[in-house]
């Protein structure tokens, strides 16, 4: 996606969703060849769509969290090859699964070089320890996205729930950056 003449690009989506069935894991684990299944580490089953990059935690609730989607679409396309995945095994699936995107992480480039130093003096909610981490970490106010900025002027951008979400927030972080430079 184009922000301000900026590419930004989606790495990752995370998603959760329910199936509104009980999944009986086991059955799943022993059934299909694309899972892991070891209940005293961990109460959910791994399940993954190689094809799609899709990896998924489906509990016995049937609530899932699946990741490796690069889009909205591709949410949507993952829990259905889910729910194909547990068809084969004779779980009855009824009703339309809730999904709701929980996280999307992003990437980019600002095409412009960063003081960081300089930024973590000038910038509110900013955290800046360079012996820690070689990025600045800085919380864009009233929202729920963090971004890592590199001095190269590389981006990460995590948080958002939507495209549209990371969009005015690339162009919020512009904004601010200009004022304070």
């Amino acid at each position: 996606m184009k922000v301000k003449g900026r590419n930004i690009k989606v790495e990752n989506v995370v998603a959760s969703a329910d199936l509104h069935a009980e999944i009986p894991l086991e059955k799943v684990a022993s059934t299909l060849p694309n899972t892991e299944y070891n209940p005293e580490q961990f109460p959910g089953l791994v399940l993954r769509l190689k094809k799609m990059g899709i990896t998924a935690l489906v509990f016995s609730s049937g609530k899932i969290v699946c990741t490796g989607a690069r889009n909205e679409r591709g949410v949507r396309e993952g829990v259905r090859g889910i729910i194909r995945e547990l068809r084969k095994v004779k779980i009855p699936l009824k009703k339309k699964p809730d999904i709701k995107i929980q996280n999307i992480v992003a990437s980019g480039n600002l095409n412009m070089k960063l003081n960081l130093n300089s930024l973590a003096f000038k910038l509110e909610n900013a955290e800046y320890e360079p012996e820690q981490f070689p990025g600045l970490v800085y919380h864009l106010p009233n929202s729920n996205i963090t971004f890592l900025l590199f001095s190269a002027g590389k981006i990460v951008c995590t948080g958002a729930r939507s495209e549209r979400e990371i969009k005015k927030a690339v162009e919020t972080l512009i904004r601010t950056l200009k004022k304070v430079k």
